[in-house]
């Protein structure tokens, strides 16, 4: 086994570890384990009672406030294995510094992650704190809640009620969000032509509410991706990327993106597909496979995706991404989901899109049309290829989104969209 993000170790006891510490209390459970080559050779510790000490006596010197960890010694081989659950006191620091991984390092966090730290330590959210607008006005707000709820108007009370006050009776940065004029960033959007240097249109939503950026987006979807075809006597609304899978990702885009960063979502129109790109990435707390198939239960912006629930621009927490994929259930080409640690980027293709596929790539696609997951290697087996051959075509319908890829390393395992 090689080391990875939660993964780390070392072939002896030294201070190097304690960023690894800091790293793993603070962004995600993790282990260390000593006696173990960088390779993965074991090796072992020498009196690895005493070593248990001496990991102990550093961290609790180190580290503060204190971390949950807990030591074990495999008596067979004397590797020491120190496991550190994400802590609920954050940040915490190692000589003043508060560390994350970096694929298999551990590096000092920026400034701005470390005040999401101690935002996350003291139970606050960014959109929770004071902010020093004096003039907000609320039209956009109170013309969506008489729509939608029937609020005859925009009140303290409404306000209050909706999580706009903070606890001392100020305004919040989710009301200056979803107030007319902010300073906050927003929505990009831009139509290309045949290329990304050939752009037909563009609209830059920004210092507005987020109301007025969702209903300004789903205006430019609607004049390039939807238009009314005459069938007999009727006429049929035709749509050539699900209005639905776009709704949720715009949605989604606003409701969990970082607010905190000076970066606009991007929306990419092209003729056969939308690309919605978001600042930030993943909640601390929600790996990647949760996020595709499971139920996203952390919020980055509650109180934002309250007001977005109670409007119905969203259905219900931690679904978004099963409508969207839902929306493509009878279409050939599916949604792509790009996550990155600073981003998340979907890809809504054109549900007139062909699936366009080789012999060999139709083989594959036929073994893994069922809800079992392969790996690589029984993939092989079963079709009796090179393990060359078998990694070689998953790749290309992994890049073309016919197939999905769950877990790393030995464990990663494949199955069809």
């Amino acid at each position: 086994m090689k080391e990875s993000k939660t993964l780390e170790y070392k072939s002896e006891v030294t201070n190097s570890f304690l960023k690894t510490v800091s790293a793993f209390s603070n962004f995600g459970t993790g282990k260390i384990l000593f006696g173990v080559a960088d390779d993965g050779a074991v090796i072992g510790i020498d009196d690895p009672d005493q070593k248990c000490l001496d990991i102990e006596n550093k961290i609790n010197d180190s580290i503060s406030p204190k971390p949950d960890y807990a030591l074990s010694i495999n008596r067979l081989n004397n590797v020491i294995t120190l496991d550190i659950n994400e802590g609920r006191y954050k940040p915490y620091l190692y000589k003043g510094k508060a560390y994350r991984r970096s694929d298999t390092a551990s590096v000092e966090v920026d400034r701005i992650e470390l005040k999401r730290l101690t935002l996350e330590g003291n139970n606050l959210y960014f959109e929770s704190l004071v902010n020093e607008d004096k003039d907000m006005t609320f039209n956009e707000l109170e013309k969506s809640l008489i729509d939608k709820l029937g609020v005859k108007e925009v009140t303290d009370d409404t306000l209050r009620t909706l999580g706009l006050y903070t606890k001392e009776g100020q305004l919040n940065n989710a009301a200056s969000l979803l107030a007319d004029k902010n300073n906050f960033s927003g929505i990009d959007i831009a139509r290309f032509g045949n290329s990304i240097d050939e752009i037909l249109d563009r609209e830059s939503l920004i210092h507005m509410s987020v109301i007025a950026q969702y209903d300004k987006a789903l205006t430019m979807y609607r004049r390039y991706y939807q238009y009314e075809q005459i069938k007999g006597a009727d006429r049929v609304l035709i749509e050539k990327v699900p209005e639905k899978a776009f709704r949720e990702a715009v949605a989604n885009a606003l409701v969990h993106r970082t607010w905190d960063v000076n970066a606009n979502i991007r929306i990419s129109m092209f003729e056969d597909k939308i690309e919605i790109s978001s600042p930030g990435g993943l909640p601390i707390g929600i790996n990647e496979d949760e996020y595709l198939h499971g139920n996203i239960s952390t919020l980055r912006n509650p109180v934002l995706g309250n007001v977005f629930f109670r409007l119905h621009y969203i259905e219900m927490f931690g679904t978004g991404i099963k409508r969207i994929i839902d929306a493509y259930r009878d279409c050939p080409k599916k949604p792509r989901f790009e996550i990155k640690d600073n981003s998340i980027t979907v890809t809504l293709p054109s549900i007139s899109a062909t699936m366009s596929v080789t012999s060999d790539e139709n083989k594959m696609l036929e073994l893994l049309n069922g809800e079992m997951r392969y790996s690589s290697s029984e993939i092989a087996e079963k079709l009796d290829w090179s393990k060359d051959k078998t990694v070689r075509t998953l790749n290309v319908l992994v890049e073309a989104n016919y197939v999905v890829k769950f877990g790393t390393g030995r464990g990663t395992k494949y199955s069809k969209k």
